[in-house]
């Protein structure tokens, strides 16, 4: 009762090589999560920016590079891949 049966350690080692071995799947979602947060907090900070220098105009510099830059999603990337292959 104690032990685990072979059945036991067959579905964990499938659930591991779906997760793990599965060309790479799970680290490109948390990579898009990453980049999506990273975007997030972004926009916080512009956000903040912009009310900052409605407060005080003059006082914050505009940085139009920063809020046109963009962050391509994983789905992006694929059609990339996709149109060139």
């Amino acid at each position: 009762m104690g032990t685990f049966s072979i059945w036991h350690w067959l579905i964990v080692l499938a659930v591991v090589l779906l997760l793990f071995g599965s060309g790479g799947k799970i680290p490109r979602l948390m990579r898009d999560m990453g980049q999506g947060i990273n975007a997030f907090k972004k926009g916080l900070k512009d956000g903040d920016k912009k009310k900052a220098q409605e407060s005080e105009p003059g006082a914050i510099e505009d940085d139009s590079a920063a809020t046109a830059a963009r962050v391509d999603t994983g789905a992006e990337k694929e059609a990339k891949k996709a149109a060139e292959g």
